[in-house]
């Protein structure tokens, strides 16, 4: 793979993460330690918007289902600091957050008011990772497990992980978790049971998000060496492992992300300021 052509989000200091928009994908937001989000076009690498509006560094960008809302803004007047993690519902009806206070709160969108609809105390640490659909929430917490919450039946599943979870992304049968003993660990979402277990990159001490490769079929996760890793998502051996990309400077790859559609396209964020687009040349 490639990196494409064109300017780059102008981020001062490193980039947290970059998402795709919904749909098409024409689109990438990313947001950064320089507290902004960066509206932009991938092809020409064309800034469109800056967001300026963050009191603290963006650690999680969420996008609505038909991109009629992307960013967040949280009034002082809640109460809710150093968010780590937000997560739009199936509908876009419902924004999930997690914070470094050790909650999940729920909050109505189409709601005037502004407080939470529900708060999920269950984590003893920062909850900094999220997914959730119609009726399902999965909060990972630096206290070391990942808490599923079934709204409809009103349980909680709470699975411990070996290490705390950095980041994780979730389709409709599995869960995909990144641990800060470089593992990457896929979990039957319904069961919890440990489906792979996939290593060989460099994961100890920052965030670096795991993510699903085209059709799912394989896996992705950047390293603390500037390496984004692949593998096969049914052999986990060391055979099926390989290095995708190498960047030239060693710093952090924070976050990957590869196109919903495209199959030979994919995001890296890094700690050197820098979002590039991948493209098998």
């Amino acid at each position: 793979m490639a990196p494409s052509r064109g300017a780059q989000p102008n981020h001062r200091g490193p980039v947290h993460v970059v998402r795709y928009a919904k749909g098409s994908a024409k689109y990438v937001l990313s947001g950064g330690q320089d507290r902004t989000v960066r509206l932009w076009n991938p092809d020409s690498g064309a800034e469109i918007k800056v967001f300026e509006a963050h009191g603290y560094e963006v650690l999680s960008i969420s996008v609505s289902h038909d991109n009629a809302k992307s960013v967040f803004v949280w009034d002082v007047a809640t109460g809710v600091t150093n968010l780590h993690a937000v997560e739009f519902n199936t509908d876009a009806s419902v924004l999930a957050s997690g914070s470094y206070d050790a909650t999940v709160r729920l909050w109505d969108i189409r709601s005037q008011g502004r407080a939470p609809i529900q708060v999920l105390e269950e984590a003893r640490d920062a909850v900094q990772a999220l997914c959730v659909d119609s009726t399902t929430i999965i909060a990972g917490s630096v206290d070391g497990y990942v808490r599923t919450y079934d709204l409809r039946k009103g349980e909680l599943r709470a699975d411990f992980n070996p290490s705390p979870p950095s980041l994780q992304s979730a389709d409709a049968t599995t869960l995909l978790v990144a641990t800060l003993d470089s593992h990457v660990r896929l979990f039957d979402t319904a069961t919890g049971k440990l489906l792979n277990d996939f290593t060989g990159h460099s994961h100890a001490s920052y965030r670096c998000r795991a993510s699903f490769g085209h059709e799912e079929a394989t896996v992705v996760c950047g390293d603390e060496d500037g390496r984004v890793w692949g593998w096969d998502l049914v052999d986990a051996g060391h055979t099926s492992s390989r290095i995708l990309l190498q960047r030239s400077t060693i710093k952090v790859i924070t976050w990957t992300e590869h196109h919903p559609s495209e199959a030979g396209e994919m995001l890296t964020a890094s700690a050197d300021g820098t979002v590039k687009v991948w493209r098998n040349s």
